[in-house]
């Protein structure tokens, strides 16, 4: 439960974010618990997650603004792991850095500026812009479908602090209106909910082809998913080793097959 001053300062944050929000920000407490924010990155122009829409949670500890809050973007964006913890100075990790003059929105525009450097620190990953760029064209998809968990029921399976497998639902009661917005642009784009992909003109939503991927969504060739279901812990980019391996298996086979022959040959000249 929010003590006094927590309850106090972030009502009064959440007023001057209403009527000043920062640019490509925008954030709001749940209706029932004022520490725990949700807030919509808007990807900035001149980077690869422009016009993305990355969805994540700031929880306050009780003590706010004594202490800062634990930092989580739960879209893929081939930045951070989704729905885990960012190690950031204004994050939970480095509590005795944070200073209580820093506001709801000193955080937020701190983690956009952090997101598009490429700094690296626990809970960022690696990825290529094509991963990127590949990531926040299906981040609209991801948002309002759980990661392709939708079903017609309309009913998910939420596990644990936002993660795919709810079929978008806890999305979709703290941000209805841009879940109704990306659920339009969804049919006028033809995308599957089961898959992010663009359907084929040709079959209709729900069918057994419904999944051709579209050149805009395809997923760069050679690269990992980075954007189906949220990953606790772990990379949500594959190991640079098997990808490389994955890449070159070819030539990793001829390798093979010429010290198997050298090692015959060797074998049958011996006395």
């Amino acid at each position: 439960m929010a003590s006094r001053a927590a309850n106090n300062r972030l009502t009064r944050e959440y007023k001057a974010i209403q009527e000043n929000p920062p640019p490509y920000i925008v954030a709001h407490p749940s209706e029932s618990n004022i520490l725990e924010w949700h807030y919509i990155l808007t990807g900035p122009p001149s980077t690869p997650y422009h016009n993305g829409q990355y969805w994540g949670t700031l929880i306050f500890p009780p003590d706010y603004p004594f202490a800062p809050p634990a930092i989580r973007m739960h879209t893929p964006s081939g930045r951070f792991q989704p729905s885990t913890r960012l190690c950031l100075s204004i994050s939970d990790f480095h509590p005795k850095s944070f200073n209580p003059a820093w506001e709801v929105s000193t955080i937020l525009i701190g983690l956009l500026s952090f997101m598009t450097s490429e700094e690296m620190t626990t809970g960022s990953i690696s990825a290529t812009d094509a991963e990127r760029k590949w990531a926040t064209a299906r981040t609209r998809w991801w948002n309002s479908t759980g990661g392709g968990s939708w079903t017609e029921s309309g009913k998910g399976v939420q596990k644990g602090n936002v993660k795919a497998g709810d079929g978008g639902a806890k999305f979709r009661s703290e941000w209805p209106e841009l879940d109704r917005e990306n659920w339009k642009w969804m049919r006028e784009n033809r995308i599957d909910p089961a898959t992010g992909n663009v359907m084929d003109p040709a079959v209709t939503p729900g069918s057994s082809h419904a999944c051709a991927p579209g050149m805009a969504l395809r997923r760069p060739s050679g690269s990992q998913p980075i954007a189906g279901a949220v990953v606790e812990g772990g990379r949500a980019v594959g190991e640079e080793g098997r990808g490389w391996l994955r890449r070159n298996r070819l030539l990793v086979a001829g390798m093979v097959i010429f010290t198997y022959v050298l090692i015959a040959r060797l074998l049958g000249e011996g006395p």
